[in-house]
């Protein structure tokens, strides 16, 4: 028998090794529930289509033919009349759902994923994820304008998340169990293996990082989906270009920086756009499951006229990349289906915002391939991937996954070109607007995120530990997470305490920098360890300037924190609260 308490290396060791190999056992599981979800999803949206928008308003939504659908619209012999009154019914039984079940939670799922990596430590409520997926199907087989790439990927995540309850994981593990969920649901029904296992790691953030120690188990989430889903509907993918479409040559590259530009100012209007009719339903004073209803009548009324804008467009899509719409038609589409997905979404309807942007993107690619007399099928693959990289900040994975789902390999480049233009103008135009990236959950950086602001934390505190000279035969007993929460400062070794507050709105520092300005400068008997200032977690400088409602914490004397304490206030801080949605 081995003697584990003298073999603390081997233990060691042997604990990272079973912890990955099971981590892998996850992701196979993962991805049989993301192949399992997306063929759920698709059988009970084709349903709902069949009952309502076929069974009443005898109108259907064009599809794609790689899932054995009409690439082209049907209507009835009463024409499109009935359809604003299917569409409003749809999110009236949606609006009805989600605020007897789920009142808080509204709006698009992926972002609903990332609040939940960063805010909630990977819990999403068991409940939403079957009611997520029942809503969103509502919302869209009645012909609400929204994508069914979101539900799908958040039902796997929500599985993930009940699955990591059960098996009692750590935070941490929860965390990356719903990223893998994440991109097994969208592999699935993207058809996107590569692609979809860095869009998880890739669209927590408005900077250009990633969680690189999750990518694996990602990758190998979405390709276990993939595969599997695949042997029941095929490898192929999920739009078709034509056979002969060839390389861009030199002069292509100067119409395709065009088309990033474009695609840029676009992807600021998109968000911009979608929560700036959120912010107008909030304000309307009617219950809220009526609004949903309303969002729906109104994507109706315009159906009436422009029929492209109901359902996720995938089948408009093709027939844009086939070259089959007019140059008045493509630039309609391009704003009618912004508005459409505004009312959708924003008005409390549930579903994804993916593929509606690619649509969006592919609408505006068609419109200057005609305008530059240039092959639209190039055109259109590159237009979805600027605007999806540029609205979403997902510029590495936009250009993948609009590769595979088109088979559009040798665009590689073009669409690189194009969305990092896109992005770039992007970035430029919205910084002066409240709303810049389609997920409001997105945090800019790693270190502006609550999830790791509380391993930093807690990483500095094992630190500080470190360096007090305290028995190790009690130091086990020293909860300094837990102490801190009392808001009180807290008895230390070698005569210091350490103290948690937020500077005081009528204290004299704020403005003003640590040093000699505010006589907070470090010194033996003081010292700031951190600030925490909204999201962001701060290392201070003597030329760190304090700003109104700074958190701090300190390590001092009695004497010296009695000294300046006229400038904080106690606090219980709450590094991952739950905002909701």
């Amino acid at each position: 028998m081995i003697n584990w308490g003298k073999h603390k290396t081997f233990r060691w060791h042997l604990w990272p090794l079973r912890r990955h190999q099971i981590l892998i056992l996850d992701t196979i599981l993962l991805g049989i529930v993301g192949a399992a979800g997306a063929r759920l999803f698709i059988f009970l949206l084709n349903l709902t289509h069949k009952i309502f928008l076929k069974g009443i308003a005898d109108y259907s939504i064009p599809g794609l033919p790689s899932e054995g659908h009409s690439a082209y619209q049907v209507v009835g012999h009463h024409g499109l009349w009935l359809v604003p009154l299917v569409v409003a019914l749809g999110g009236l039984i949606a609006g009805v759902l989600v605020n007897v079940f789920a009142r808080k939670e509204k709006g698009h799922a992926a972002d609903a994923i990332i609040g939940a990596f960063h805010r909630r430590s990977g819990y999403i409520p068991a409940k939403l994820t079957p009611l997520k997926l029942v809503t969103s199907v509502i919302t869209i087989g009645t012909g609400g304008s929204a994508g069914r790439e979101g539900p799908t990927a958040f039902f796997s995540s929500g599985i993930a998340s009940i699955y990591a309850n059960l098996t009692n994981r750590s935070e941490k593990d929860r965390r990356l169990l719903i990223l893998i969920g994440l991109a097994a649901g969208l592999s699935a029904i993207f058809r996107s293996p590569i692609g979809t296992g860095i869009f998880a790691i890739e669209v927590l953030y408005r900077d250009m990082e990633f969680e690189p120690d999750a990518l694996l188990y990602t990758m190998l989430g979405s390709i276990n989906a993939y595969t599997i889903n695949g042997i029941f509907i095929g490898w192929k993918p999920l739009f078709q270009i034509p056979p002969g479409l060839g390389v861009p040559d030199f002069l292509d590259y100067v119409w395709y920086s065009i088309l990033g530009m474009s695609a840029g100012v676009i992807g600021t209007l998109v968000p911009i756009t979608l929560y700036g009719v959120r912010d107008l339903f909030q304000k309307i004073q009617l219950p809220a499951f009526i609004k949903p209803a309303i969002g729906g009548f109104g994507v109706g009324l315009m159906a009436l006229f422009i029929p492209q804008v109901l359902g996720g467009g995938y089948g408009w899509i093709q027939q844009a990349i086939n070259g089959e719409l007019t140059k008045t038609l493509l630039l309609l589409l391009l704003f009618s289906k912004i508005i459409a997905t505004s009312l959708t979404i924003s008005s409390g309807g549930s579903g994804g915002i993916f593929i509606p942007t690619m649509f969006i993107g592919g609408m505006l690619g068609g419109l200057l391939a005609h305008i530059f007399h240039m092959p639209p099928a190039a055109f259109v693959v590159v237009g979805m991937a600027a605007v999806l990289g540029s609205a979403a900040h997902v510029s590495i994975a936009a250009v993948l996954m609009v590769a595979e789902m088109t088979g559009g390999f040798h665009l590689l480049a073009a669409s690189a070109l194009a969305v990092m233009l896109a992005l770039f103008v992007q970035r430029t135009l919205s910084a002066p607007f409240k709303y810049s990236s389609l997920y409001q959950e997105q945090v800019r950086n790693r270190a502006a995120s609550p999830a790791h602001q509380v391993e930093d934390l807690k990483t500095a505190l094992n630190i500080l530990s470190e360096h007090l000279t305290i028995d190790p035969n009690t130091l086990g007993h020293l909860n300094l997470m837990g102490l801190l929460e009392s808001g009180v400062p807290i008895d230390l070794p070698n005569k210091k305490q350490l103290f948690l507050g937020t500077i005081q709105p009528k204290s004299s520092c704020i403005g003003k920098s640590i040093d000699e300005q505010c006589n907070l400068a470090e010194s033996e008997d003081w010292k700031i360890i951190a600030i925490f200032r909204k999201e962001q977690l701060i290392i201070p400088h003597p030329t760190t300037t304090i700003q109104k409602d700074d958190r701090m914490l300190i390590l001092a004397t009695p004497e010296q924190l009695e000294k300046f304490k006229s400038h904080f206030l106690p606090i219980k801080i709450e590094l991952e609260a739950d905002n909701g949605g």
